[in-house]
């Protein structure tokens, strides 16, 4: 699982968005960044941490933060996703993990007595000279808002 802890610099990114528009974390120097990883779209789970997310969205601005969700699924799947759950944020589409990589974050999971490679949930929260903040591992997917505070 990730090594980075609070205090270190945020690897940088590069992937696209849902609209297949290149999002680069610099992009966001000055601002707050909610960089949440989870496994994938439409998901009971991810799809909690989503609305979440969106029904604290305006609030999350109004305190300086900006959302950026990263999966392995495709443009097209989070163009779905977005559409679907009305999700006023832009989610990667990191389908070859390097951002997941660079996070720490894809690794061995277990589910059902099987083990496989997969996103483990994990927030970033960086600052605004992209440095990390605070790092959580244990998501409340229904109450995620409430841990970045």
């Amino acid at each position: 699982m990730t090594e980075l802890k609070a205090g270190d610099k945020a690897p940088s990114i590069n992937a696209t968005d849902e609209n297949g528009k290149m999002l680069s974390l610099e992009e966001y120097k000055g601002k707050k960044v909610v960089l949440y990883f989870y496994p994938k779209d439409s998901t009971p789970g991810c799809t909690a941490e989503a609305c979440n997310l969106r029904d604290n969205y305006e609030s999350l601005k109004a305190d300086g933060y900006d959302v950026i969700g990263v999966s392995p699924d495709s443009e097209k799947s989070h163009l779905k996703f977005i559409e679907k759950q009305n999700l006023p944020f832009r989610l990667i589409a990191d389908t070859d993990k390097k951002v997941a990589e660079a996070y720490g974050v894809w690794g061995l999971k277990k589910f059902m007595g099987k083990e496989y490679m997969g996103v483990n949930r994990t927030t970033f929260v960086i600052d605004e000279k992209g440095v990390i903040e605070k790092v959580i591992t244990k998501v409340d997917t229904k109450n995620h808002t409430e841990q970045l505070r």
